[in-house]
């Protein structure tokens, strides 16, 4: 079978969407993904989910594979953007080999142990599938731990050339509990790292679509271990954030945040650091890694449907990718929200065959950034 026809490719990566909430959603999911022997499972959880049934009653449905995943802050689903939906994974052995592991405490990383399991990991996999030349891995995290700056920057030690890309586990829009799974039980302040080695190309990728403005502030005062800042230009942070935009500090939202993001300029690249929310006090929660004496760039969105097309028709050469696994922040779904263009985001997704999840932050190599779409594009192998 010519790798490049429908039914090939739609072999190379099995998806399966559920309502979270329908009786039979586990019924339909194992359904949809099919019998054949999987590497591994990744599930995106709606937060609305029965977490504890579901969990109950996935165990052992996909045979010996390894089940991973986390909760959402929505989901990317075939139709592109929706909620209260189960999306499900599967990465056939014909065309994958998978090793996971668990950080279980993000407060005590042990970076040298989980460095030393990621190399004998890949060592691994490259002798069980030395013929395979693609690898990449991806990472599920805590979203409200504040601890994926630390975890991205000691696992990038253990990666050698291997990509990295993930997302942090999201509670829709409500912060409360977020967590991943791993081994038939749900983990809070932890991580799940996948790492794969497969016979199709892919390629890892990040994209935002916010162009850097001349408009400067500097963190003049701040709590790197809460990622809070309390002084810019050596003014309260969120009265000094409202003036620069001319907006009553009163009236910041999430909406503001998503409208008119800040960014850090590190080497040659720019950043998205993502403000949260605005505390009682009047300081700004940050969703990544803040500090005093960071200088930060406002700056200013494109047409995001437009941009989002171009990157992900970028993907295509020479040919496109069978799926696109993606983690999308939840500020650009907000911001689509704000802007009436989600059903635009969504047949762009739709179009270009993401899967995947809201996010409360991404993960590309060494780097935790927000308000970004980090994904890997998963091509047909040459001879299937």
């Amino acid at each position: 079978m010519d790798a490049s026809t429908p039914l090939a490719k739609s072999q190379i990566v099995r998806t399966g969407f559920a309502p979270c909430d329908a009786p039979d959603a586990v019924d339909q999911l194992v359904a949809a993904l099919g019998a054949e022997p999987f590497a591994l499972v990744i599930l995106f959880i709606s937060p609305k989910a029965d977490l504890n049934r579901f969990v109950t009653e996935i165990t052992g449905r996909f045979d010996a594979a390894e089940v991973v995943g986390c909760t959402t802050a929505g989901e990317l689903a075939e139709n592109g953007y929706t909620e209260g939906e189960i999306v499900a994974i599967g990465l056939p052995k014909t065309h994958f080999a998978a090793r996971t592991l668990l950080v279980e405490d993000l407060t005590d990383i042990n970076a040298e142990v989980r460095i030393t399991e990621m190399i004998q990991n890949r060592k691994a996999l490259a002798a069980g599938h030395p013929h395979w030349t693609s690898e990449f891995a991806f990472l599920m995290v805590d979203g409200l731990s504040t601890r994926e700056d630390a975890l991205a920057a000691d696992l990038s030690m253990g990666l050698g050339p291997v990509p990295l890309f993930g997302g942090s586990a999201g509670d829709g829009e409500d912060f409360q509990k977020t967590y991943v799974l791993y081994q038939s039980q749900f983990h809070s302040n932890a991580a799940v790292l996948v790492q794969l080695r497969s016979n199709c190309p892919v390629q890892v990728f990040k994209t935002d679509h916010l162009q850097p403005t001349e408009q400067r502030m500097v963190v003049t005062g701040a709590n790197p271990a809460t990622r809070r800042v309390y002084e810019i230009n050596a003014e309260p942070a969120a009265r000094e954030y409202g003036r620069i935009l001319g907006k009553d500090p009163e009236q910041l939202s999430t909406f503001t945040f998503a409208a008119h993001p800040v960014v850090v300029r590190i080497g040659e690249q720019t950043h998205v650091r993502a403000i949260q929310r605005v505390a009682e006090n009047g300081d700004l929660q940050f969703f990544s890694a803040i500090d005093e004496g960071v200088v930060l760039t406002l700056a200013e969105p494109e047409d995001m449907v437009a941009h989002l097309d171009r990157e992900l028709s970028a993907l295509t050469t020479p040919v496109p990718p069978a799926t696109i696994l993606g983690c999308d922040c939840v500020l650009r779904r907000v911001e689509a929200t704000q802007k009436q263009i989600t059903g635009d985001i969504s047949r762009v997704l739709a179009k270009h065959n993401v899967v995947g999840f809201s996010t409360y932050g991404e993960q590309v190599n060494s780097m935790h950034v927000n308000q970004t779409f980090t994904g890997v594009a998963i091509y047909p192998p040459e001879t299937d």
